[in-house]
C-alpha cells in the first residue's frame, strides 16, 4: 500500500505523505519518496514538486520511534540509509521543490522540508529536531541543512536545546519563506510552483545546482563554473526559444532541453 499520494497538476507533481495518523515515514515510504523523485526527473513536463502532509493536524511526525525501541543497529543503520537517499535525492530533483507544512512538522518531518528548495507553512505549524531527546540525532541532513538556513546558533538552540518553533518565528529566523492561514499551505505552494512554469527549466536546474553548490565550493570555484554553465545554456533549445519568444513578444513554450 502506498504511503505517498501523487497527482500532477500542469507542470507541477503533488506529492501528499499519507501515512495516519501523524504521516510517520517507514522504509517503504522512503524508498518510493527516491523512486517518485527520481521519475519525475525524467518527466520533461514536471517543473516543480510540491509536498504536503494528509490531514489538518500533522506534516509529518518524521520516523515512528517504534522502530527503533529494539535497539538494533542493523536496523538503525538500514533505516538511516533510507532516510539519507530520499531527502538526498529530494534535494537533487532537477526542478523546484516546495514543502507546503500544514501541521507540526517534527523530526524527519522537518528534514523532509529542509531537502526542498522553499518551505511554506501554515500560522499553526510547529517545527522541531527532538532526535537528541530520545538519545538519537538529525540523520537525514538535519544537523547540515538546518545550519545552512538559520545558522548554528538557532541550530543548537532547536537541535541540543530541543527548541520547538511556531511558523511566526521560523520564517523570523529563515527556516521558512513564507506563513499563510491554516489549510492554505498547499494552495500557496501551487500557486509558487505554477510561477515556476513562467522559468526556462534548463536555466532552473543549474541555477539550483550553483546556488547550492555554494554551500560547499568556494567562490574562487562558483564563479568560474557559474560562467561555464551560462555558456553551456546556449546548447538548450530553451535558450533558443527564451531569447526569440521575448523578442518576438509571446509566452515562451520550453522543452525542457
Amino acid at each position: 500500500m502506498s504511503n505517498i499520494k501523487q497527482s500532477i497538476e500542469g507542470n507541477t507533481a503533488v506529492l501528499t505523505m499519507s501515512n495516519p495518523p501523524a504521516n510517520t515515514w517507514t522504509a517503504d515510504s522512503l524508498q518510493e519518496l527516491k523512486s517518485i523523485v527520481l521519475d519525475l526527473n525524467n518527466n520533461n513536463e514536471v517543473y516543480a514538486l510540491v509536498i504536503t502532509g494528509e490531514g489538518e493536524k500533522f506534516f509529518s511526525a518524521g520516523a515512528d520511534l517504534n522502530l527503533f525501541a529494539d535497539g538494533d543497529k542493523g536496523n538503525a543503520a538500514s533505516m538511516a540509509k533510507h532516510f539519507g537517499e530520499a531527502f538526498e535525492t529530494l534535494s537533487a530533483f532537477r526542478g523546484v521543490s516546495i514543502a507546503a507544512i500544514n501541521g507540526y512538522s517534527m523530526g524527519g518531518g522537518l528534514e523532509v522540508s529542509l531537502a526542498c528548495d522553499i518551505r511554506i507553512a501554515e500560522e499553526h505549524a510547529v517545527m522541531a529536531l527532538p532526535e537528541a531527546t530520545v538519545g538519537l540525532l538529525p540523520c537525514a541532513g538535519g544537523t547540515q541543512n538546518l545550519t545552512a538556513l538559520v545558522g548554528e546558533g538557532w541550530t543548537k538552540r532547536m537541535i541540543l536545546c530541543g527548541e520547538r518553533v511556531d511558523s511566526a518565528k521560523a520564517e523570523k529566523i529563515g527556516l521558512i519563506e513564507e506563513v499563510v492561514e491554516k489549510g492554505q499551505a498547499l494552495e500557496a505552494a501551487i500557486a509558487l510552483a505554477k510561477r515556476v512554469a513562467k522559468q526556462s527549466p534548463s536555466s532552473v536546474s543549474v541555477c539550483k545546482k550553483l546556488i547550492q553548490a555554494g554551500r560547499t565550493m568556494p567562490r574562487t570555484q562558483a564563479l568560474p563554473l557559474e560562467r561555464e554553465l551560462f555558456v553551456g545554456l546556449f546548447d538548450t533549445q530553451d535558450q533558443k526559444e527564451g531569447v526569440t519568444a521575448f523578442l518576438e513578444k509571446r509566452k515562451a513554450k520550453w522543452r525542457n532541453c
